[in-house]
């Protein structure tokens, strides 16, 4: 068993102390930095009441209004049930890892819950050599079975 307490009690330090410490920082670094004041320009004179230059107005840029709105997720859905459609009899022939085989069935699983998944997800979840990967996977399959066997209200 590994002992992870710390060796000392003492704080390391308390707000007090980190005050000066930051103060001290802050007035060093002040000293160190010097810097000259750049005279602000002089401004210019007001022109004469009755005496402007329509001409010599700023001109206002227009606002651009070509615009185009955002994809709503909702716009992606029919995409993404395609992809899923042509996903599902694919996934057998991904060189895929035991443990990316599972993932992909648990997407597929949770997009769609379709149940007649849940057989082949268990199949590359027995698949999966690291055992805590495994049991995590065999947990995320029970956790789907119960979502599936308890509608939500």
């Amino acid at each position: 068993m590994v002992d992870i307490q710390p060796t000392t009690t003492q704080p390391i330090s308390d707000d007090q102390e980190l005050a000066k410490v930051l103060a001290g920082v802050n007035q060093q670094a002040d000293d160190a930095l010097q810097f000259e004041e750049t005279p602000a320009p002089a401004a210019a004179p007001a022109p004469e009441p009755g005496t402007e230059d329509p001409a010599a107005a700023v001109a206002v840029p227009p606002v651009d209004t070509s615009f185009t709105a955002p994809v709503v997720a909702d716009d992606l859905t029919p995409i993404k049930n395609e992809a899923i459609n042509e996903l599902r009899p694919l996934v057998d022939k991904l060189n895929l890892q035991p443990e990316e085989k599972f993932d992909t069935y648990l997407l597929l699983l949770r997009s769609t819950d379709d149940r007649t998944l849940i057989a082949p997800a268990h199949t590359a979840a027995q698949s999966i050599t690291d055992e805590a990967r495994k049991a995590q996977a065999l947990l995320d399959i029970i956790k789907e079975i119960d979502f599936l066997s308890n509608p939500q209200q």
